[in-house]
């Protein structure tokens, strides 16, 4: 079984900064991309950043410039660095990842989101 663990959300002024973690546990044989999706209260989800097993990225427009996505692929992990946040990135973040389990099986995974408010 594989479990995506999210940690590092929480409130914080406009102009700050949060870094959010996702490690990917259990029967994991490899990873390919890994992201963090969003979604705001009546909103629909939507992907804010990824990263592909050979690092190429991409991020959502309002984000480009403030957010970096980056992973350990030795800790199995993706994190979000986001600066400069703005009210408007206020969500749950999602963690998502394409895995590999040790079965050979590839199939994608949540986690379990973590609130970022950010406070005007």
């Amino acid at each position: 079984q594989v479990q995506l663990v999210e940690s590092g959300g929480g409130l914080v002024q406009a102009g700050g900064s949060l870094r959010l973690s996702c490690a990917a546990s259990g029967s994991v044989f490899g990873i390919n991309s890994m992201g963090w999706y969003r979604q705001a209260p009546g909103k629909q989800r939507e992907l804010v950043a990824a990263i592909r097993s050979g690092s190429s990225t991409n991020y959502l427009d309002s984000v480009k410039g403030r957010f970096t996505i980056s992973r350990d692929n030795a800790k199995n992990t993706v994190y979000l660095q986001m600066n400069s946040l703005k009210p408007e990135d206020t969500a749950v973040y999602y963690c998502n990842a394409d895995i590999v389990t040790m079965g050979f099986i590839p199939r994608n995974y949540w986690g379990q989101g973590t609130q970022v408010t950010v406070s005007s």
